[in-house]
């Protein structure tokens, strides 16, 4: 028997409809290249965005043709998210900060036909155009009066593009398996990777990122995306605040700038922001030097990778901001866990809450979790068993986009796995200790590169820390500790050992303490292990 219910379509388009009619006069604040403080509401967000349906129906676009954008957080990318998907068409979002090589190489496997790009990104587009023989046109995300000199193929300024369509458009109704979005796997291993999300996925995503326990979203909120709208759906910040009626407030192409992010925070009332432990560093030491406050800030979002105890301190104790943990991927559209303590925990000491919220978090509804051994076999969620992490659920990726045959994305009960190795405890808290290729095997045993990154940058004259693991005659590896000192300060290893002696298991102490002037980063900010593996892979422990 089937229930009498309405089948409605899961929509982006519904969240654009939803946000117009229910939360016109939200307003939408941004940072961009030509205005330092734009500013309008979602009603004249999804004003604008028609005129761009109707200038993409104009120049032909088809439904399924992927549109690109290089582009920062502001109110043109956000149009852009919701134009494109809504005649049913792909927003391709790439990252400008990858290596002009990968850039190409996805430009040309999607097979765009147009891309909209940030004018600060001109000029590196230029050097690879022709490379981009697919490419019809270029869109700059500007008006007229700010359009950059360029030799970009039939370019011309967004509001040229959009400025003679009409405000009204007829949204078609779309599939809700549509492709709307796609977004590539930063390649640290061979090519960058395609995932292709539909609405039905997005949707959903939204639904339960904006519910209580999760990011729980409301009307009373003001939402600061730090996380880049050109990775992964920006963790679905561009779709939850229209839902839930937030105010929106992005920082363009100033979203590592400590002083723009001060600045918003204060002036905007922002009470929620999400971005990577990366720029929360460096937003405490614009706090740290200038002694400004960010008052209004009330919870964070710290995920991409492990967020030090430290950070979380440092924002709670000296400006009252309430840090949870969170954990995802890009295959996973790319809400996992969030951290947020469960009543009986309140009761527990700080400490001990600490040791808790230090973990990624309970998986968010929808998705399913397990750990498993080398065997496949599930192992017990004790807090202890470690093994590989594997997930499913419906805004996970079922496969990779044009990579030919089928791939095994997937275990034959749906299982994807995520080359993460972790535990999950009784109560549902999953925690990382390394992903399965920068896992420390020592002696036999597993040493977690994650938990001693964190612990040494907890030591006041640290700035950055990453641990890798080196051949060693007798144990097979052993840990290097490499780390960046802060400004000013000298840190031997002889005190990094000492501070971490009762941090740490005993056997677990780095062999070496390597101090360097920068650690690489991918084009999301993660540590590049594997540049570090390469920089030291003729380094030999010392005997003591």
């Amino acid at each position: 028997m089937l229930g009498l219910m309405m089948d409605r379509q899961l929509t982006i388009t519904s969240i654009m409809e939803h946000a117009d009619k229910n939360h016109p006069n939200a307003e939408i604040v941004s940072v961009t290249c030509d205005n330092p403080r734009h500013r309008y509401t979602y009603a004249g967000a999804f004003r604008r965005t028609r005129r761009l349906a109707n200038a993409l129906v104009d120049y032909g676009v088809q439904p399924g043709d992927r549109i690109a954008t290089l582009a920062w957080n502001d109110y043109r990318h956000f149009e852009l998210y919701y134009g494109i998907a809504g005649i049913g068409a792909v927003t391709h979002t790439v990252n400008p900060r990858l290596f002009p090589e990968q850039i190409t190489y996805i430009v040309n496997h999607a097979e765009d036909r147009l891309i909209f790009v940030d004018p600060l990104i001109v000029a590196s587009l230029e050097k690879i155009s022709k490379d981009l023989p697919k490419v019809e046109g270029y869109i700059v995300l500007t008006d007229d009066e700010h359009m950059p000199d360029t030799n970009l193929k039939n370019a011309q300024s967004y509001e040229a593009f959009i400025g003679r369509h009409s405000a009204e458009f007829d949204w078609p109704e779309l599939d809700e398996k549509t492709a709307c979005s796609l977004c590539y796997t930063s390649g640290t291993t061979g090519n960058p990777k395609g995932i292709l999300y539909h609405h039905r996925a997005m949707v959903l995503h939204t639904l339960i990122g904006i519910s209580p326990g999760v990011l729980d979203l409301s009307v009373k909120d003001v939402v600061l995306p730090i996380v880049p709208m050109f990775h992964v759906n920006a963790w679905g910040l561009a779709y939850g605040p229209p839902a839930a009626g937030t105010k929106l407030v992005l920082p363009g192409p100033r979203m590592g700038d400590g002083e723009t992010l001060q600045a918003l925070i204060e002036e905007e009332g922002v009470t929620f922001a999400a971005g990577v432990p990366t720029v929360w560093l460096a937003l405490l030491k614009y706090l740290s030097d200038s002694g400004k406050a960010i008052k209004t800030l009330e919870r964070v979002i710290i995920g991409g990778s492990a967020c030090p105890l430290s950070i979380m301190q440092e924002l709670e104790d000296k400006h009252g901001v309430y840090v949870h943990h969170a954990w995802g991927m890009t295959e996973m559209s790319p809400l996992g866990t969030v951290n947020t303590l469960k009543p009986e925990m309140l009761k527990l000491s700080r400490e001990e809450q600490y040791a808790i919220r230090q973990k990624q978090g309970r998986a968010a509804y929808g998705i399913e979790m397990k750990i498993v051994d080398d065997d496949n076999r599930e192992l017990p969620r004790d807090g202890q068993s470690t093994g590989l992490l594997k997930v499913r659920g419906p805004f996970i990726c079922s496969d990779y986009y044009k990579l030919g045959e089928p791939s095994d994305v997937h275990d034959d009960e749906g299982w994807f796995s995520t080359s993460d190795v972790g535990n999950i405890d009784p109560e549902g808290y999953l925690q990382l200790t390394d992903r399965a290729k920068d896992v420390i095997k020592s002696g036999g045993e597993w040493i977690s590169s994650i938990e001693l990154e964190n612990a040494a940058i907890g030591h006041p004259g640290v700035a950055e820390a990453a641990v890798i693991g080196v051949p060693h005659p007798k144990w097979a590896e052993r840990p290097l500790l490499i780390i960046v000192r802060k400004e000013g300060k000298d840190v031997s290893k002889e005190e990094m050992l000492d501070w971490l002696k009762d941090k740490v298991a005993k056997w677990w102490l780095p062999d070496d303490v390597v101090c360097i002037d920068e650690i690489p980063h991918t084009a999301t900010g993660k540590i590049q292990k594997m540049e570090l593996r390469k920089r030291f892979r003729n380094y030999t422990f010392q005997p003591d």
